[in-house]
């Protein structure tokens, strides 16, 4: 078994003795996800490599600051032309994290999996998989440290993005010794923290207020009030004008009630498919719960795709809920 800083040094082999990219994160990517996209791209501009960075979906609007973040392709709207050989995933908890961009991985398709979800299973030729990271991100500027470049501060920012964004603002239990010591030397770079902040994770949209609104009047409780969630239909995104980057962080209002031990969002995709985001005060690994529906993340916070009716979909994650006790 490959210890962390041996997969870091086969990471760089990998980067090193290939060209011609597909950089690739998960669907409807966050923070993380889009930050480490583009510090993998910056980094292979540093080399001199040839890349192509894409998403199934759109990157979110507050996002598109970040270096290069207009040129990941959109794969939905501009298609491929033709296949990779060399892929890059990154944030990709497990290999249906990628989506619909898998049709454009060559069938002898190399792939470099950089991870920090524990659910990870190890699905790439070559693995960097840190499951105490709080971020992909953190992992990521330690292998940048392998690398002959130069730092600035477009790189610093990403990297810092993707740390503020996975933690909560420093605020979340992943947040280590070594996350704050990373950040001091991202700030070093230039980061404009205070404003990243701000911008990130303060500064609202009127349909992200509205969204949100229709959210918390859909709250209910279990009995003991240990299990709170909330529930969007496509109904109320289109009544609200809301897009899906207004839905981030409303499964934490749940969670944030006093004496709530999981919080759960039940955000509606269709008639028969609806995405379960989850959230732990601590006694519960909602990974493992989301494990068992499919899905994946982290101890304190994980999600997962079902398919069926909305209410039996409900009623099959509390009843879930209620066998961890």
């Amino acid at each position: 078994m490959h210890t962390y800083e041996q997969a870091l040094q086969a990471g760089k082999q990998f980067l090193l003795e290939h060209d011609d990219y597909l950089v690739v994160s998960h669907v409807q990517p966050d923070g993380d996800a889009v930050s480490s996209t583009v510090t993998v791209g910056w980094l292979l501009s540093c080399l001199g490599k040839t890349f192509t960075m894409i998403n199934e979906g759109e990157i979110p609007q507050r996002m598109r600051f970040l270096w290069q973040a207009d040129a990941i392709v959109n794969m939905t709207e501009h298609p491929p032309e033709r296949k990779y050989k060399a892929i890059i995933c990154v944030d990709c908890a497990d290999f249906a994290r990628v989506g619909l961009t898998r049709h454009y991985f060559e069938e002898d398709a190399m792939i470099l999996n950089i991870d920090h979800h524990p659910t990870n299973n190890g699905y790439g030729a070559v693995n960097i998989i840190k499951s105490d990271a709080a971020a992909t991100a953190e992992i990521l500027f330690e292998l940048l440290q392998l690398f002959n470049i130069t730092w600035d501060k477009d790189i610093a920012t990403a990297v810092y993005t993707g740390l503020l964004t996975d933690t909560g603002g420093f605020r979340y239990a992943n947040t280590s010794p070594n996350v704050m010591a990373t950040a001091s030397r991202l700030l070093e770079h230039g980061v404009d923290g205070p404003y990243l902040a701000q911008s990130l994770l303060e500064e609202m949209t009127f349909p992200q207020v509205r969204i949100l609104n229709k959210a918390l009047s859909s709250l209910q409780m279990s009995e003991d009030g240990k299990v709170a969630w909330v529930i969007i239909t496509p109904e109320d995104m289109h009544a609200c004008e809301a897009v899906n980057e207004d839905l981030e962080g409303i499964v934490n209002y749940t969670r944030n009630i006093r004496g709530v031990e999981v919080g759960i969002f039940f955000k509606v995709i269709n008639e028969n498919a609806t995405k379960v985001s989850m959230r732990s005060a601590g006694k519960i690994d909602v990974a493992a719960l989301a494990q068992t529906f499919g899905g994946g993340g982290h101890v304190l916070a994980a999600g997962c795709r079902m398919e069926g009716k909305l209410d039996d979909i409900v009623e099959k994650v509390l009843k879930q809920v209620n066998f961890q006790w």
